[in-house]
């Protein structure tokens, strides 16, 4: 059996901006990171490979006005995390706003839909 491509399932907003503590200091340019975890649901699709290309691209439009932090991890690894009650992981899914769902969400663009616009 062929394990299916790896796909976004979930990607959340956690830290200072779910929690609405940013901070924004518009004379030295500087604000709070933004944190994001990614849930996925193959094992491979959490290499640091198949994140690069994201990376680049927030370094590339942001700079060094702030850091942006993505973390993945896999579906089971939630799934684990409600089972043994981790409450590092829970809470912060719990007072993290979700901002895009698959089960709920149209699907995200895959690569050849990117490259056919115009």
């Amino acid at each position: 059996m062929t394990p299916e491509p790896g796909r976004i399932k979930r990607i959340i907003l956690i830290g200072p901006y779910a929690r609405r503590s940013w901070y924004e200091d518009s004379r030295t340019i500087e604000f709070s990171d933004y944190e994001f975890w990614v849930v996925v649901n193959h094992p491979l699709f959490t290499d640091e490979r198949c994140w690069r290309r994201a990376r680049a691209t927030i370094d590339r439009e942001l700079g060094n006005r702030c850091a942006v932090d993505i973390e993945i991890y896999l579906k089971s690894d939630i799934r684990n995390a409600k089972a043994e009650r981790d409450t590092f992981i829970l809470d912060r899914i719990e007072a993290g706003i979700t901002l895009y769902r698959a089960s709920r969400d149209a699907p995200l663009p895959s690569r050849d839909q990117r490259e056919e616009r115009p």
